[in-house]
């Protein structure tokens, strides 16, 4: 019997660990997928570095309680699936994006950086850019004024052509 008992302790110390190490978790419920969908849905995750797993809640619940993360007991009901990253983004927009082509996948909750983060916080998380794109509108952002200075400068020069001709 102690052996069984060593067993959860150890799994309550895994998923613990992973809340720890995860910059995001989500949690989301995938009753009525069939396995297709639930393939290609940890096809995509796996490509972007999330990994996605399938524990009892109550050990999940035991593990929240030991990062200090009570609040997400509340989501943990019915079968879930959680996915962790290291990505803060990843997940979110992936189960976002997925979520919305099939009824099916419903997000509950999870954790981004530490904290337990609402279904309305994660859905704003899946809707921002990956950090290509972020690094994007960073590089738009530091070009615009020496951008417009180029266009400012072309317009001064212009004017006094015209002027002098």
């Amino acid at each position: 019997m102690s052996e069984i008992i060593e067993q959860k302790k150890q799994l309550v110390e895994e998923i613990a660990d992973k809340f720890r190490n995860s910059q995001s978790a989500v949690v989301v419920d995938y009753r009525g997928l069939d396995v297709s969908e639930v393939t290609a849905l940890r096809r995509e995750l796996r490509e972007a570095g999330v990994e996605f797993k399938v524990y009892k809640n109550t050990m999940v619940r035991r593990a929240v309680e030991a990062v200090e993360l009570n609040e997400l007991s509340e989501v943990l009901t019915g079968p879930n699936a959680i996915a962790f990253s290291e990505d803060v983004v990843a997940p979110a927009r992936i189960l976002n994006n997925f979520s919305k082509d099939h009824d099916a996948l419903e997000i509950k909750g999870g954790i981004i950086e530490g904290s337990v983060a609402s279904l309305e916080q994660i859905k704003e998380l899946a809707d921002l850019p990956n950090y290509e794109g972020m690094v994007s509108m960073l590089l738009s952002v530091l070009q615009a004024p020496v951008r417009n200075f180029a266009y400012a400068t072309k317009a001064v020069a212009e004017q006094k052509e015209e002027q002098g001709a």
